[in-house]
């Protein structure tokens, strides 16, 4: 009796310790799963947060995304007035997109005016601030590059966005007035009866 009752702690000796194993196993399944949703979630709707960065080639702070890559705007483009449309000016000029229109912006330290999420034709949302559309420049490789300010192209000229209140490197928005000359007062119809 002593060695199947020896036997037996043995067999179920094993199932002792694997159990530890298995809620450890279960454990680390349950992390991966809630991970993968809150990734899923971030994809979905989550949050963007524009930040600033240095750029010592400017001596001025600029408005990057979240890679730190400097952020720019075509001007005169505007939300109403889109210059870049083409396959050949997204390849030079990607948009700052977000995955839906739900995604939370957030500016962080340094980024001043409201943000916004523009529909495209194509049903990409870009990414705007104070109403003009947020792009990058595909020959800037590094953190702080600002490779493309002051280039003219697409019906525009590229500037990168400031972080500095007080100055910018992008044009101020201009609203072109068309005087308007008062019309002549209608002449009185000549009446009749009197």
């Amino acid at each position: 009796m002593n060695g199947s009752s020896l036997q037996k702690q043995v067999v179920f000796s094993p199932r002792r310790r694997r159990i530890p194993g298995l809620a450890l196993g279960v454990a680390t399944v349950m992390l991966v799963v809630a991970a993968s949703l809150a990734a899923i979630a971030l994809a979905a709707g989550g949050a963007l947060t524009l930040t600033s960065s240095p750029n010592s080639k400017l001596g001025e702070q600029v408005v990057a995304d979240a890679q730190g890559r400097t952020l720019y705007a075509l001007s005169p483009e505007t939300t109403h007035h889109l210059l870049c449309r083409s396959s050949e000016c997204f390849k030079r000029w990607p948009p700052l997109t977000v995955h839906s229109s739900k995604t939370k912006l957030k500016a962080g330290p340094g980024v001043h005016g409201s943000l916004g999420i523009l529909r495209r034709r194509d049903g990409k949302f870009q990414v705007t601030l104070q109403g003009k559309p947020l792009y990058r420049y595909s020959e800037d490789h590094a953190k702080g590059d600002a490779n493309g300010q002051g280039i003219e192209s697409f019906g525009g000229s590229w500037h990168v966005i400031s972080a500095t209140p007080s100055t910018s490197s992008t044009p101020p928005a201009t609203t072109t007035t068309t005087p308007t000359t008062p019309s002549p007062a209608p002449n009185p119809s000549p009446g009749y009866g009197y």
